[in-house]
């Protein structure tokens, strides 16, 4: 995991070591400068993969050998020597829980160490926090959307930027808000739901009904076998008589492919209905086969949809299912989910909802995984303190310029229990109070100072590694989704918005920026 940085660390590193600043204590911190997607909060995450691999951090033999040969051949053999005694046994980091809510310019992960450490360390956990917190954000805002009653799959991994970005995009999603994945290989690794049913090309793979291998299948509470082909059949000519579709324009191939499918999962039957055409064949086939299995004693799990107008279908096949039930006494039948797929983005569920639907279920692959509104999350990992003294990067764009200091950071809570204001203030402050007046500064109006109270604070960091120990056993995901879920149900409404969100305030106490202006003032 050492070797995960990008060259010029590694240069820095060697400057460091030869001057002998290397094992100066420093401070540093990871943030974001702006929402992603337009909005005011990200979701912090990749934490727990960033401790591990800062747990696993030492230069091999083999990386030692391989950093011979793309460094100057001027640098000492000694330098080398040093990197291999490298670890993090001297390094601290404090963060917000992972899958907190976070806002930008607050920092959410801080790293106290030696300087030289502390540096190498920052490509790694940019690379770790940077797409995770990016497609746990993207999740959550799908789920904003979507409303908590709507299952959401991912079903990115032909879609994602190689093996590790669906891994990545299957575990971050779930703890934006998802409910399964569609990846085996993330069920396995992370515990995820998995789902899945059949594609077009298992139905287009059929043709006719004595294609149908097995035919029979036992009742569920047992009993001689039933041929189930023709019990579909007979099924199929009540179907077309209730919805006035003719029988022959029902596709014997679609209905072979639901029957095969049929027999191997009775239990689980799911049928995809658009092969074809919806109306005139996949949804009597469907119907046909679901009546079958029913008489059998078992009960179809859903329909699913990948073309056309989602939502108008959604409500035509909604009308089609509850006329089968009450025609045909099967009160199940009724709320059969149904399951829509197709190239699914934010605009789509917007639609969604003005349109009104009939939808339970929805897979998202490409718009969640490669995050086309906004590719990278823009994490910034910045010193802020040497060897005591506060470090400030001081440029005309205020957005840039760092806010210097070991700082705690706080969130400010109002009376309905909402955060309205997140704090920084120097590490050697004390705590605010609830029900304290505080006078601060909010940046983008830091020639200005307010005064706000708040009804509860709380301080956002907690320690998780010191001096390369956890302090703490790392959550597990649904743990950390599940702090996802009510760090997201606390924002107010108005900072929670996808479009046009009122701007989350980020201040500072009057101390630190006294010091602020101080540096600034030492630096022209």
């Amino acid at each position: 995991m050492a070797g995960l940085t990008d060259l010029y660390h590694l240069s820095m590193a060697c400057g460091h070591w030869r001057s002998g600043r290397a094992r100066l204590p420093a401070s540093a911190e990871l943030f974001f400068r702006r929402g992603p997607f337009g909005g005011a909060f990200a979701l912090a995450a990749g934490l727990a993969q960033g401790l591990r691999g800062l747990l696993a951090f030492r230069f091999s033999a083999a990386d030692i050998a391989y950093l011979r040969s793309v460094l100057p051949s001027t640098t000492e053999e000694a330098f080398f020597d040093y990197l291999a005694t490298l670890d993090t046994s001297e390094v601290t980091v404090s963060a917000v829980p992972e899958g907190s809510v976070v806002f930008a310019r607050v920092p959410f992960l801080q790293v106290k160490g030696p300087l030289l450490v502390v540096q190498l360390l920052e490509t790694t956990l940019l690379c770790l926090v940077n797409y995770a917190s990016l497609v746990a954000t993207n999740a959550s805002r799908f789920r904003f959307l979507a409303g908590p009653n709507v299952k959401l799959m991912e079903m990115g991994l032909r879609r994602a930027q190689g093996p590790d970005g669906a891994l990545s995009a299957s575990k971050y999603s779930y703890i934006g808000g998802f409910d399964c994945t569609s990846n085996v290989l993330a069920g396995k690794l992370y515990g995820i739901p998995v789902r899945g049913t059949i594609a077009h090309s298992f139905i287009m793979s059929f043709t006719a009904l004595d294609e149908v291998q097995p035919r029979e299948l036992a009742p569920l509470a047992g009993g001689d076998p039933v041929d189930l082909p023709t019990l579909a059949e007979s099924w199929l000519q009540q179907v077309c008589e209730l919805l006035q579709t003719p029988l022959e324009k029902t596709n014997q191939g679609e209905l072979a492919a639901f029957l095969s499918y049929a027999v191997t999962f009775p239990c689980d039957f799911q049928g995809l209905l658009d092969t074809y055409c919806v109306r005139r064949s996949g949804l009597p086939n469907f119907c046909a086969v679901a009546l079958a299995l029913h008489q059998l004693g078992y009960q179809a799990i859903g329909v699913r949809l990948d073309s056309g107008d989602l939502a108008q279908q959604s409500k035509e096949i909604r009308q089609v299912l509850r006329a089968c039930g009450a025609h045909f006494q099967v009160p199940w039948f009724e709320t059969i989910p149904i399951a829509v797929s197709n190239d699914i983005s934010e605009q789509s569920l917007e639609r969604f909802i003005q349109e009104g639907n009939e939808i339970d279920m929805i897979g998202i692959g490409t718009h969640l995984v490669t995050c086309p509104l906004q590719p990278s999350l823009g994490c910034v990992y910045k010193l802020v303190e040497v060897n005591g003294s506060p470090c400030l990067k001081l440029t005309e764009d205020e957005e840039k310029m760092t806010i210097p200091g070991t700082k705690t950071i706080y969130r400010l809570y109002d009376a309905a229990g909402h955060p309205f204001m997140d704090l920084m203030a120097l590490e050697e402050e004390p705590l605010p109070q609830a029900g304290q007046e505080l006078v601060i500064r909010v940046l983008g109006q830091l020639g200005e100072t307010c005064k706000v109270v708040a009804a509860a604070v709380e301080p956002l960091h907690r320690t998780f590694l010191r001096d390369g120990q956890l302090c703490e056993p790392l959550p597990s995901l649904p743990e950390v989704r599940t702090h996802a879920q009510v760090s997201l149900s606390l924002l107010n409404p108005a900072h929670r918005r996808l479009h046009d969100p009122q701007p989350y305030p980020v201040a500072m106490t009057e101390k630190l920026h006294q010091l602020l202006i101080q540096l600034q003032e030492a630096s022209q």
